[in-house]
């Protein structure tokens, strides 16, 4: 974990979620990953940690992401999209790295039945926050500052 100044924490988004805001609205809402990053961004800074952000459309490169994180970050929100359905390579990396991963999705996915309902990745992550909207983003934010970030007076997580 970064010891040397602000917690540092990846926003990674998974297939399509590059296609936010055109992409079936009744599901996703009108929001853009743009939106979910100026929001993100604006709490992480009221928070006082550091935010980057990255979007792959490729299974291997979100499992070549999430390995690199667990030394440059200390934590990951992740919305693995499609492949929460799927992907054991995914899933497998979640449950190796030490960095602690808050999974999110946008929508009810387990609502939305069949193949929506069975998360693969989930029982990986730390925690999931599912069908909040884009406002999931900040929820897993909060959550992640709130178990792992230093106390003020140097102590234990709050």
């Amino acid at each position: 974990m970064n010891q040397t100044s602000a917690m540092r924490i990846l926003v990674l988004n998974g297939p399509n979620l590059n296609l936010l805001g055109e992409r079936d609205p009744a599901h996703y809402g009108t929001a853009t990953l743009a939106d979910i990053v100026q929001n993100v961004t604006a709490l992480a800074k009221e928070l006082g940690v550091e935010v980057d952000f990255a979007q792959h459309n490729s299974e291997g490169d979100i499992v070549d992401q999430l390995q690199r994180a667990r030394h440059d970050y200390d934590a990951v929100i992740l919305n693995p999209g499609p492949l929460s359905h799927s992907s054991l390579p995914v899933r497998d990396v979640v449950q190796v790295i030490d960095t602690p991963v808050v999974e999110v999705h946008i929508s009810n996915v387990i609502a939305r039945g069949g193949y929506h309902e069975k998360l693969v990745t989930a029982p990986a992550a730390e925690a999931v926050v599912c069908g909040c909207g884009i406002i999931g983003y900040e929820l897993a934010l909060r959550l992640i500052v709130h178990r792992h970030a230093p106390s003020a007076d140097g102590g234990e997580p709050g």
